[in-house]
């Protein structure tokens, strides 16, 4: 299917149902989203798990969607820091639901969904409170635990640059987990620093294929 060039954040977003699972790309604010997690405010779309390396920042991006009361669960690596107080207030009064994923199981977990991989096991975890209740086997003298993958309906993610099929490229550490996220949702939304023309890529520096690609919008200006 061809990718969709949008022209505003509220048209890459439409459709986007109650109850879906959103991946959301970013470590702290490097590739985070925030016009896409900010039309997604507007378009009004509640009772989502949002999959994302940590809980939000601040008062904008996720955490701005946390505080209008549109998640039902979080799962994340790092749901707790300095600026979180969106995501910390929302958890201590009981309103939002957690899942702690270690953050390379986080990534593996995309990954193996966009790979059709069924389950995988892996030690990271083994012998804490994050892997009780789940299936463990012992394989060349260590225990591992089996995991099982993310899949998203939704992934918004933040690249550097497209062309016009939806090829993507990131800026350095920005890249972090739009990858791994484009693989594993069925619908992929990319918000771009720019859109080029086809063929203004180099086809040796794209990083995630338009093929996984439906929508891309052009972020925003800033003064």
């Amino acid at each position: 299917m061809k990718t969709q060039l949008c022209d505003h954040a509220d048209e890459a977003v439409a459709g986007i149902e109650d109850g879906s699972t959103v991946l959301v790309g970013g470590f702290g604010m490097a590739g985070m989203p925030v016009d896409l997690i900010d039309a997604l405010i507007r378009q009004g779309a509640k009772d989502l798990t949002v999959v994302s390396n940590n809980a939000g920042n601040g008062d904008t991006g996720l955490a701005a969607l946390l505080a209008k009361g549109r998640v039902r669960k979080v799962i994340c690596s790092f749901p707790r820091q300095a600026d979180s107080w969106a995501f910390d207030e929302l958890y201590r009064a009981g309103r939002i639901e957690l899942e702690v994923v270690p953050q390379g199981n986080l990534a593996e977990r995309m990954r193996a969904a966009g790979a059709g991989i069924g389950a995988f096991f892996c030690p990271t975890g083994v012998g804490t409170l994050l892997t009780e209740g789940k299936e463990t086997r012992e394989i060349d003298g260590r225990t591992y635990v089996l995991e099982y993958p993310i899949r998203g309906d939704v992934a918004l993610i933040g690249a550097h640059r497209a062309d016009r099929m939806g090829n993507l490229v990131y800026r350095k550490t920005a890249r972090n987990f739009g990858p791994v996220m484009a693989t594993a949702a069925t619908t992929v939304i990319a918000q771009v620093r720019e859109i080029v023309e086809t063929g203004e890529i180099d086809p040796e520096t794209v990083v995630t294929p338009g093929i996984y690609v439906d929508r891309v919008v052009k972020e925003a200006a800033t003064a």
